[in-house]
């Protein structure tokens, strides 16, 4: 049963390495998703029988907004102290920090300039209908890297597809020069009185590093310190509970470490949000199918601003708070910064689907441009 109430997840955020340049699993998600939005906006703008060559120039503005617009939300909205201090920490985009809420406004004024700079019979609204179907898809892609990268974690959870995030525990503990490989597995037993999953997690020890009373005191001495006061792994691992361990020798004679504990398994709110935006990319592309004759500028615009938003604003009662700077906030309010900065984007939508309920279709407002 122990198989079956929580999932194990430690993979490496990284897919391999060659010397300084390493290739991450969130880095190739993130251009994927353009690079599939592109070739999706091909198609629509062949089938609307607009100018392809539109689309590359859609997608510079796309990219370079969503970038720079997400890295100031996240400088302006949630940590404008620290990086006021030290503002050469802004662009050091790679340390992480990016805003969808700042994205979502970098994105709206790119496109405003492109719509008013570029052709006629493109309206503001119609180009915006359009990307955000590949907004969609792009940022179910964002969030399985934010997944890979065991960021944005949900609160505890003891539904039976919640997930233990060890990858913190994995990274520290290869630190050491003892350490070799670190793995994980389920354990027998029942969850602790504060409903945490019994776990093991199997130590190998480097081949420089095979004598046992060394091991022993490394592990009742540096690696108890670490499970058991590390603030860093204070998110993953019940400290409070005593662990146990047993030191052995495997079949190729290495000595290895099974180490008995108890791990906090957590909704996995990435996921939530990346089946969510997918869902969400396939009705709006199927809205655009069926419609795309006769479909009022701002429709699947203003559908996406409120599914994708009022969506956020649920899950943000599901995740961990991500900078210490929203406690005193939510304490005060209830609500924390991601969910107060989705608020006028759900208005923003409400207003454009009425609007497109009381306007014109395109192919009338076409035909009076032409």
């Amino acid at each position: 049963m122990n198989l079956l109430s929580y999932i194990i997840w430690n993979a490496s955020p990284e897919i391999f390495s060659i010397g300084p340049i390493t290739l991450r699993w969130y880095g190739l998600l993130f251009a994927l998703g353009f690079l599939l939005g592109q070739q999706i906006f091909y198609y629509i703008y062949k089938k609307e029988g607009k100018p392809e060559k539109d689309v590359d120039s859609l997608t510079i503005y796309m990219v370079v907004a969503t970038i720079v617009g997400a890295r100031l939300g996240h400088v302006l909205f949630y940590e404008p102290e620290r990086y006021f201090s030290n503002p050469i920490d802004i662009i050091k985009i790679w340390e992480g920090g990016l805003a969808s809420h700042g994205a979502a406004i970098g994105i709206l004024f790119a496109l405003w300039l492109y719509a008013r700079k570029n052709k006629p019979g493109q309206s503001y609204l119609q180009v915006l209908d359009r990307i955000v179907i590949l907004v969609a898809l792009t940022g179910a892609l964002i969030r399985l890297g934010n997944f890979f990268n065991s960021e944005i974690i949900g609160k505890e959870s003891n539904a039976p597809y919640a997930v233990v995030f060890t990858r913190n525990v994995t990274e520290m503990l290869q630190r050491d020069p003892e350490v070799e490989e670190v793995s994980f597995l389920s354990a027998d037993g029942e969850p602790n009185q504060a409903g945490h999953k019994p776990i093991k997690i199997l130590l190998e020890f480097a081949a420089d590093r095979q004598e046992e009373p060394p091991l022993n005191q490394y592990l009742n001495t540096r690696l108890y310190e670490r499970l058991s006061y590390s603030p860093y792994l204070n998110e993953h691992i019940d400290q409070s509970t005593h662990m146990n361990y047993s030191l052995g020798k495997l079949d190729n004679g290495r000595y290895a470490a099974v180490i008995n504990t108890f791990a906090k398994s957590r909704h996995p709110a990435q996921l939530y949000e990346s089946i969510s935006c997918l869902i969400l990319f396939v009705v709006l592309l199927a809205i655009w199918i069926k419609h795309k004759e006769n479909l009022p500028p701002g429709r699947i615009f203003g559908i996406f601003m409120i599914v994708l938003w009022s969506l956020r604003f649920l899950y943000e009662y599901l995740k961990e708070v991500q900078v210490d700077s929203e406690i005193g906030f939510i304490n005060s309010y209830g609500i924390n910064y991601g969910q107060l900065y989705s608020i006028p984007l759900v208005i923003v939508g409400i207003v454009v689907l009425i609007r497109s309920y009381m306007g014109k279709p395109e192919t009338a407002v076409n035909n009076q441009n032409n």
